[in-house]
């Protein structure tokens, strides 16, 4: 008898949701936070367009892996994967100290 007494009382969630999803047919322009700042406000579109043109923002694909390289002003190269940047910036085999390092949650003197 109890196993029917638990079909008839299911579970009903709190939450209701009015109509069907919608998402937007395409995306909304891109615009500062509302609550940055002034000066941030105003920049926007030249952040806009130094990001559009940069090689990150373009979509990837076979066209892109040959602008991976390339520099933006002063600051240096941007690489797309780990093996087109010098191997010194590569991943390495970490030592034992490092691992106790960590492990330990950086509470040891080294």
């Amino acid at each position: 008898m109890l196993p029917t007494l638990r079909l008839a009382n299911a579970h009903k969630p709190l939450i209701r949701f009015i109509g069907k999803r919608q998402w937007p047919a395409k995306p909304e322009e891109q615009h500062p936070h509302p609550f940055a700042p002034p000066e941030l406000k105003q920049q926007f579109s030249d952040f806009l367009k130094k990001f559009q043109s940069s090689p990150s923002a373009a979509p990837a694909g076979p066209s892109s892996s040959s602008a991976s390289s390339s520099t933006s002003g002063s600051q240096g190269p941007v690489f797309q994967e780990f093996w087109q940047a010098p191997p010194r910036l590569w991943k390495h085999e970490l030592q034992e100290w490092e691992i106790e390092l960590v492990q330990s949650g950086g509470a040891s003197l080294h």
